[in-house]
């Protein structure tokens, strides 16, 4: 199983980054190999469609799993027509996430926003 976390930095001792679509890279781990590599996200720069463009990045990464703070609406039906699932975060370091994921104690995210769509959001 493939996860995916937007990180603040290229480090497995990075934080969760708030902003799904803006984030800066995101982290692909693998749960059975325990190895981990970080992507670009070439959305963050973008002037709109962040969220869309960051779910293809996750979609044509081969993910299994989505574990964030937020996603919006269009996002969410992205990962969702490609049958990846979204939790929520529960704490602020990625690897404590990935531990508390395998554990089974994450929570599915049921909070999909409506997304910024140019509004000034993150």
């Amino acid at each position: 199983m493939i996860i995916a976390i937007p990180a603040d930095e290229k480090d497995m001792g990075t934080n969760v980054f708030v902003s799904f679509g803006r984030t800066p890279y995101f982290l692909i781990y693998d749960i059975e190999t325990k190895e981990s590599t970080f992507i670009d996200n070439s959305a963050a720069t973008s002037t709109g469609g962040a969220g869309i463009k960051a779910a293809q990045t996750i979609v044509d990464n081969k993910v299994n799993v989505l574990l964030t703070f937020s996603c919006g609406e269009n996002a969410a039906e992205v990962l969702g027509a490609a049958d990846i699932k979204i939790y929520k975060t529960s704490s602020i370091s990625a690897k404590k996430n990935i531990n508390t994921f395998i554990a089974g104690k994450l929570p599915l995210l049921d909070e999909i926003h409506a997304g910024f769509h140019g509004h000034g959001g993150n």
